[in-house]
């Protein structure tokens, strides 16, 4: 796989991480905490879409035993920060916007529990944060991608309001679905998240565990900055 990070800027890097199953507010959250922060915004689910894509375009099922080298060479991403996010390009082409389908979201579901894609981008989620400070969110961030980072959390929140969120998301997108299908299928996805054999879903054991059910972004922002103040400065100072 090739990657252009040639955007992405040189500052040593403070990590956040913050991991956490569908729907549980990890992008919104991320989001805010980065713009509140001055920080980076990794969406490395943004990134298991992206790859998703490009195989789904290469003919590749996420059925598959397994994922070619060669196949994986040929992919190229592209990241461009932006104001509270990035953009991702393939090949050229932006595909930031046509990466957010459910279609998409279940194809890297199932991409992701391949050894060999998540091998394909862990040096690209790494090097990132080697070159300035980021909040990077995922489902393995802090224990798998960046066990290093100087902050930990893991979000969840009810299955039931996870699915609600999801819905009304991509119903604003003006896609036609049922709430009953996006619960089933985010079920479906806690499970295969929760029990492959690659990089499991589950929290890091110095992670702050967050349920956000009930919760509104800006609360959970606030709690995760009066952590990180005491991580970046333990005696005294503000962010």
């Amino acid at each position: 796989m090739t990657i252009n990070r040639d955007r992405i800027g040189n500052q040593s890097g403070f990590v956040i991480a913050i991991d956490g199953p569908a729907g549980a507010g990890k992008t919104t959250i991320a989001r805010k905490l980065a713009e509140c922060l001055g920080f980076f915004m990794l969406d490395s689910g943004a990134l298991y879409r992206a790859l998703a894509l490009a195989l789904l375009r290469r003919k590749v099922s996420p059925e598959c035993d397994c994922i070619s080298e060669g196949t994986l060479s040929s992919i190229r991403i592209s990241i461009q920060p932006i104001s509270g996010g990035m953009k991702l390009f393939l090949d050229g082409e932006d595909i930031s916007a046509e990466i957010r389908s459910e279609e998409i979201g279940v194809a890297a579901s199932k991409f992701s529990a391949k050894a060999e894609a998540r091998k394909a981008l862990l040096g690209l989620q790494r090097s990132v944060a080697s070159e300035r400070n980021i909040v990077a969110e995922g489902r393995d961030m802090g224990a798998i991608v960046f066990p290093f980072a100087q902050v930990k959390f893991f979000l969840t929140a009810d299955p039931e309001e996870r699915a609600k969120r999801r819905y009304s998301e991509l119903v604003e997108k003006g896609e036609s679905i049922y709430y009953s299908q996006v619960l089933s299928e985010m079920r479906a996805r806690d499970y295969r998240d929760e029990t492959r054999s690659v990089a499991p879903m589950v929290p890091a054991s110095d992670a702050v565990i967050l349920d956000t059910t009930r919760l509104a972004p800006d609360e959970v922002v606030s709690f995760m900055l009066e952590r990180i103040r005491e991580k970046r400065f333990p005696k005294d100072g503000e962010i």
